[in-house]
């Protein structure tokens, strides 16, 4: 790997935060997603590609019985929610102090409030891309499911006019000119208005077929990151790709990113130098037959390893 990576230490260590959680979405299952992806050799494959890695198991949370876990307005599972994604920022976190890259592995979107909020207790100026088919920024005022893995954008911008005691311990210091999303077509309604009144940039599947995925990685990392100097974390939905591609999620949306596309992505922001963190969520492999969940399960390897030096040369 020649890419020099500004903010991680030597000897370079990719630490996996595994996180076999579904609670922000309905779906049984995606809480295998980590668990599969380790069984497919990511430790090994990260070795091969130069990295120490450091894991020590799958996170075990601790359940919270549903019956002390009642929805806050139409909120499902609001406290384990909350609960796993602060334990999950503090894992986050305490790698990055430590000079360490965390690769986190889902799991529900919602485990970002987590990621996310680990990174910027480290590097309070880093900027987030986020790849996916959704925007992910429901406020506790526009969320028709009451899924939260629809809303942890909102948690960490600080937008939601409703106050949640239980979610206090997220620090909203993350600004909306330092987010930017690629991949989107699948946006709700209130989440377009969301995006349109805090002047969040977005490239949807529009931008991707109109411009080529070049030019707008290009033009995403100009936006969050004009000098080229502020720490990435990096959050990927494998929904964001076609279910060609990936089929084996919870919310697939027909006419996704390319196998290619979402590589291309990973590679040119490793490319920066840049990337601090990277999550890989909504693998599920509970919802398509053996084959397919193999397919994603592999695909969700490789994006790990793009994301972490691997080139085609």
């Amino acid at each position: 790997m020649s890419t020099e990576l500004k903010f991680i230490t030597e000897p370079k260590t990719a630490a996996i935060v595994g996180c076999p959680f579904s609670g922000g979405q309905p779906k049984p299952g995606v809480d295998q997603g980590p668990i599969h992806l380790v069984n497919a050799g990511l430790v090994d494959q990260l070795k091969e590609l130069g990295w120490k890695v450091a894991f020590d198991g799958h996170h075990q949370f601790e359940e919270v019985s549903a019956s002390s876990d009642p929805p806050i307005g139409i909120l499902k599972n609001p406290r384990l929610v909350s609960r796993v994604s602060q334990a999950v920022a503090g894992s986050v976190g305490a790698h990055a102090r430590q000079g360490q890259f965390p690769v986190t592995i889902g799991g529900d979107h919602s485990l970002a409030m987590g990621t996310i909020s680990g990174t910027l207790s480290h590097y309070p100026d880093a900027c987030v891309i986020w790849i996916d088919a959704h925007a992910d920024i429901n406020t506790i005022e526009t969320t028709e499911s009451g899924n939260i893995h629809g809303m942890p954008m909102s948690f960490l911008l600080g937008i939601n006019e409703t106050h949640i005691p239980e979610y206090d311990w997220i620090k909203p210091i993350l600004t909306p000119d330092r987010l930017v999303y690629i991949g989107l077509r699948d946006v709700d309604k209130g989440e377009k208005m969301i995006l349109k009144k805090h002047g969040i940039k977005a490239f949807s599947m529009h931008e991707v077929d109109k411009y080529g995925i070049g030019k707008v990685v290009e033009m995403a990392l100009d936006h969050v990151n004009p000098k080229r100097d502020r720490p990435v974390h990096l959050s990927f939905d494998v929904d964001a790709l076609d279910p060609s591609v990936a089929p084996s999620t919870g919310t697939p949306v027909r006419g996704g990113l390319t196998f290619r596309e979402g590589h291309y992505i990973c590679e040119a922001i490793h490319e920066t130098g840049l990337l601090v963190a990277f999550d890989i969520m909504e693998v599920n492999p509970s919802l398509a037959d053996e084959s397919a969940v193999a397919q994603t399960v592999a695909v969700g390897c490789s994006l790990v390893r793009s994301a972490l030096g691997e080139t085609l040369l």
